[in-house]
């Protein structure tokens, strides 16, 4: 019971990161919680308090310096580097892959998520799970395809959590300070061999990773607007799962007016039937 009190605790975080402020509840989850809550010790045997999850030290952020070359040869360089990182190999679970980003080398746009997940540490791909499959319908609203753009996350390999008695991870949680300071110049590798002409950070997280851990408060002070990254347009929205978790026409406008923005600065054509998404 503890580990599935941990883990709604830890997804709790994880949303409110993302911006959320309220959630729906079944009224038998109620009651399950309030039978876990009213459970008492055994008497004269207090009951420990749960331990917080943290994540081991990252260490010092690598030096990342890029071979000379054309595109193709300093992206295949970056993935070796990244395969071969000590750091990113001891924090992936057995039979799990780490995750660099996917998609042109050329692409105009660069979208720049959190962590992989599940499906994602299977397949070594960020964006493959239900949040990817979201995202794809998305860029494909745009008149893109998956193949166009250049996708990428914030940290190379899961954040890690307690696994149950099978072994397996239940969940996420938002990465570490420290995590995200060592796998950022990873990161910023990538953006100088695509050298997009802009970027789209999908929620808090990546938000925080590219303008700064404490530089906003919640999403909403950030969301919606242009920022700059080093002298290159960055626009902040929603992360997929956000609309996953609130599938209303209301929501999905909220992140298409952000996409309408990043269409019009790429220089995309935006058809009357694209303005009105969602209306």
């Amino acid at each position: 019971m503890r580990n599935a009190l941990n883990a709604l605790t830890d997804e709790l975080r994880r949303l409110k990161a993302c911006g959320v402020d309220r959630v729906a509840v079944s009224d038998d989850g109620l009651k399950a919680l309030r039978r876990s809550a009213g459970r008492q010790p055994s008497a004269g045997v207090p009951e420990p308090a749960p331990e917080p999850a943290a994540a081991p030290s990252s260490g010092a952020p690598p030096e990342v310096v890029l071979p000379e070359g054309d595109k193709s040869v300093r992206w295949a360089a970056l993935r070796q580097r990244v395969l071969d990182d000590p750091v990113c190999r001891s924090k992936v679970r057995p039979g799990k892959k780490v995750v660099l980003g996917v998609g042109s080398l050329d692409a105009a746009i660069m979208f720049v998520g959190e962590a992989p997940g599940g499906e994602e540490e299977v397949q070594g791909e960020p964006f493959v799970g239900p949040a990817g499959q979201l995202l794809n319908r998305m860029i494909g609203g745009m008149g893109l395809s998956r193949a166009d753009v250049y996708i990428g996350n914030i940290l190379n390999w899961r954040p890690d959590l307690p696994t149950g008695p099978d072994g397996v991870q239940t969940g996420n949680r938002p990465p570490t300070e420290s995590e995200m300071a060592y796998c950022l110049p990873f990161l910023r590798a990538q953006v100088e061999i695509v050298n997009p002409r802009l970027l789209v950070a999908l929620g808090a997280t990546a938000a925080k990773g590219l303008l700064g851990t404490r530089s906003f408060g919640a999403l909403s002070e950030v969301r919606g607007r242009w920022h700059d990254l080093g002298g290159r347009p960055l626009m902040v929205t929603y992360h997929p799962s956000y609309v996953l978790r609130n599938p209303t026409n209301r929501t999905k406008r909220l992140i298409w007016e952000d996409l309408l923005k990043v269409m019009e600065r790429a220089n995309l054509a935006v058809s009357e039937k694209q303005r009105r998404f969602f209306l």
